[in-house]
């Protein structure tokens, strides 16, 4: 039995947020899954189980927490199928608890997924100026987070917010946004923390791009928005709104993979 870990949204190793990828043959115990989750220690490790008509059960832990969905692992764990000739043209598609989704190759190590768009509504957020120290252009919730709009790029790369404040909030986790500062290739900035679920910052978070891509569609007035998540690894998402649903692109690369010991296998 492997695991490999893959850097997604990553141009180049050691780029965008690693995942950890576990293809099971049958479904593992909870203990288990959450004992390898916390020994690979990163923001994310994917179960995949196959199910009927090449569809995969997939799910996500932390190393503290299951999380309902998440984006960059979703991809880590399309790569590792297309990679291993598993789905031979075919689009992946994932059951998992915000329903199927789907991810298809659009070009080497480059990929598309099909999530649900969980765009954020206007809400207090008390609490969140003190941790941050700034006072928000903006804020709301999207469907699992909080989500606070800044004045500029150079805010969102520099702030250092409190993150047991953060964690106290009822939410997943707390996305930072803004527009790119001119010139620039993306449109907006972001970084996201998740101290509550054992996440202090992640690298670059499919799923908040769910909620980040929407938001600025909206302000921007077309459907397509280029993103780059600001964190120490960084990470392009470009994001395209269709609907209900958004596309997000992004680019993966193996890094290594690791066979388990038989006293490790469930």
């Amino acid at each position: 039995m492997t695991v490999t870990v893959v850097d997604a949204f990553a141009e180049r190793p050691f780029e965008g947020n690693p995942a950890a990828v576990c293809l099971l043959d049958a479904p593992a115990p909870e203990d288990w899954m959450r004992g390898l989750a916390a020994e690979m220690n990163l923001s994310e490790t994917a179960f995949l189980t196959p199910g009927d008509d090449d569809v995969y059960n997939l799910r996500w832990l932390t190393p503290e927490v299951e999380v309902e969905l998440c984006g960059h692992a979703t991809l880590a764990s399309a790569h590792v199928l297309f990679e291993s000739g598993r789905l031979g043209d075919a689009p992946a598609r994932f059951d998992t608890q915000s329903g199927r989704l789907t991810v298809r190759r659009s070009g080497e190590r480059t990929y598309v997924m099909d999530f649900p768009a969980t765009p954020p509504e206007a809400a207090d957020l008390d609490g969140v100026a003190e941790a941050f120290g700034v006072t928000p252009v903006w804020t709301g919730r999207s469907r699992f987070d909080a989500f606070v709009v800044v004045e500029g790029e150079a805010m969102v790369r520099s702030l250092a917010p409190d993150l047991g404040a953060l964690a106290t909030l009822d939410a997943r986790g707390v996305i930072l946004t803004a527009r790119a500062d001119a010139p620039s290739p993306y449109d907006v900035v972001s970084r996201f923390f998740a101290p509550g679920a054992g996440v202090p910052e992640d690298p670059v978070t499919g799923s908040a791009h769910c909620a980040i891509g929407p938001y600025w569609a909206t302000e921007f007035g077309r459907d397509e928005v280029s993103c780059f998540q600001a964190s120490r690894r960084g990470g392009h998402v470009r994001v395209r709104v269709v609907g209900d649903r958004v596309e997000l692109e992004g680019r993966a690369v193996t890094v290594h993979r690791a066979e388990l010991a038989p006293a490790a296998r469930p």
